[in-house]
């Protein structure tokens, strides 16, 4: 492993993982276990592996420094040790609808969303879960699906910039809880905000019955920076499709010029309200 040539720093404390057991596990509690790791590779793969060993759901994993974090569309990325939080939960969902369970990311995307304003910064979400600021991206998310013997399981990894200082910065397009002068900046009071977030949405999401986007729709709606907007969609068979951004139907998917869209990546061409 390659030292940060940047340092932790003074502002950069370890995550406080007394305290995130203190505040986020007791007994009848969703949150049943918090891991906190000085250095790791995957959270992700960390947890996934954990799952496969029985853990229960509402376990966490996080560290301070994630070396081979892993995102959409298999890309990769390292992060300055302490600049921001890589965190992985556990989720089995196993009384809901496998058709459901696309709107977990988006849940998610929520949640993060919900705790960086939480902090002082007014955020928006890309479709389907990058978490931005004015444009710039704040935090991502992956969810892997694994199978385990006690049924499949959801793995969601998020990955929010919280101290990263504008050289740290992998691209000129991402911003940090710190450069966007966040009232709040304390790793372990941020991700303790973010699970208590997480928890209420898929509490009220799992419990929700029939309804395939049960309540998160119309939230994610108010929040989708990329409605309205003229976008580029890189298909996954290579193709491109270009359009409208129009809407995210009862399945998730984002809607452009009425082609339902599932998987892709995505570049805003124009953003929302700025004609055709």
């Amino acid at each position: 492993m390659t030292p940060s040539p940047f340092g932790r720093g003074l502002d950069r404390p370890p995550l406080d993982g007394r305290a995130l057991q203190a505040a986020l596990v007791s007994a009848g509690g969703f949150w049943t276990d918090v891991v906190v790791t000085a250095s790791t590779a995957s959270t992700n793969a960390d947890l996934a592996e954990a799952a496969r060993a029985g853990a229960a759901e509402g376990t966490v994993h996080t560290t301070d420094h994630q070396i081979a974090g892993r995102g959409r569309l298999d890309r990769t990325w390292d992060s300055p040790e302490g600049s921001g939080i890589a965190v992985s939960v556990l989720l089995r969902p196993t009384d809901v609808d496998a058709a459901r369970w696309v709107w977990l990311p988006l849940l998610v995307g929520l949640a993060v969303a919900a705790t960086v304003e939480e902090c002082g910064v007014e955020a928006g979400l890309k479709w389907p879960n990058d978490v931005e600021v004015d444009g710039r991206k704040i935090a991502g998310i992956l969810l892997e699906r694994v199978d385990t013997t006690l049924g499949p399981a959801a793995v969601v990894g998020v990955g929010l910039n919280v101290s990263m200082r504008a050289e740290e910065r992998p691209v000129e397009t991402a911003t940090s809880l710190v450069l966007e002068d966040a009232a709040e900046t304390d790793r372990t009071v941020v991700l303790r905000l973010l699970l208590r977030n997480l928890e209420a949405l898929y509490r009220a999401w799992r419990g929700a019955g029939g309804d395939p986007s049960a309540g998160v729709r119309e939230s994610y709606l108010r929040r989708c920076v990329s409605l309205g907007s003229r976008v580029s969609v890189a298909m996954p068979d290579g193709s491109t499709l270009e359009g409208r951004a129009d809407d995210v139907d009862d399945l998730g998917r984002l809607v452009v010029d009425g082609t339902p869209v599932s998987a892709g990546d995505i570049t805003h061409v124009r953003p929302a309200d700025s004609g055709s």
